[in-house]
């Protein structure tokens, strides 16, 4: 029975279809992981990053086996005028406008050199950084789920694919944070991401969708051009250093 179920085509083209798309649905996660560990020491960095991308992998299959309770999220509970309001608008809205807050808090950081010492300081910046990773958890899984939900009626396939795409950016998270970490300037563009995403987020609760593939479009460009300006920084920065060798 279970390897007829395995043999099936149609389930293993759901698996694939649907674990692509949650990969890449997971690189908003991924981001601001990445954002938020940054200024943490490495080994709570890290460590904060399992956490997080833990408690992703709980959250999303735990809200799995929750399908009645995640549709009804979706049956209006307030009307404003003709504006019908769910719980998933509240929720995704709220998830946008916190996107908002801490991605230009961040640039304002960034541009204003703002940077917190001291043991305490550390400890509540972990302390903070998992709240605050655990509270975006929430609304990307609730936003990867309704996308699962609407992808396949099969659950395993559906738990199937979040796991995988789970241990992807398990494996991605170090790689990703070590570059931004290299690359202040790759970091700005990585905040700027999540502002795209949160203005996303407080579309889609108000009833205004915009396709994810603009936003990677838009974000995958910046990091084309950015790749570009590196890999010319570099032939500039070795030709410096020939030409000191001459001379």
């Amino acid at each position: 029975m279970i390897l007829d179920y395995l043999a099936t085509p149609e389930i293993w083209a759901s698996f694939l279809t649907l674990s692509l798309l949650e990969i890449v649905l997971g690189i908003d996660n991924l981001v601001f992981l990445s954002v938020i560990t940054e200024k943490l020491p490495p080994d709570q960095a890290k460590k904060a990053r399992r956490i997080g991308l833990a408690g992703a992998l709980i959250m999303r299959i735990a809200l799995l086996l929750m399908l009645s309770w995640i549709i009804g999220l979706t049956a209006p509970i307030l009307t404003i005028y003709d504006f019908v309001f769910s719980w998933r608008d509240l929720i995704l809205g709220a998830g946008g406008l916190f996107l908002l807050y801490k991605g230009t808090r961040e640039i304002h950081a960034e541009v204003e050199g703002e940077e917190e010492h001291g043991p305490e300081k550390v400890a509540l910046g972990m302390a903070a950084a998992i709240m605050q990773i655990m509270i975006l958890d929430a609304v990307f899984s609730l936003d990867s789920v309704i996308t699962a939900v609407g992808m396949t009626a099969e659950l395993p396939v559906m738990v199937a694919a979040v796991v995988f795409a789970i241990l992807v950016m398990l494996f991605a998270a170090e790689p990703v944070a070590a570059f931004i970490s290299r690359h202040p300037t790759t970091k700005m563009l990585a905040l700027s991401f999540l502002l795209l995403v949160g203005v996303a987020l407080v579309a889609d609760g108000m009833h205004f969708h915009i396709p994810r593939g603009y936003l990677y479009f838009a974000i995958a460009f910046s990091l084309l051009v950015e790749g570009l300006n590196l890999a010319a920084m570099r032939r500039r920065a070795r030709l410096r250093a020939e030409r000191k060798n001459q001379s």
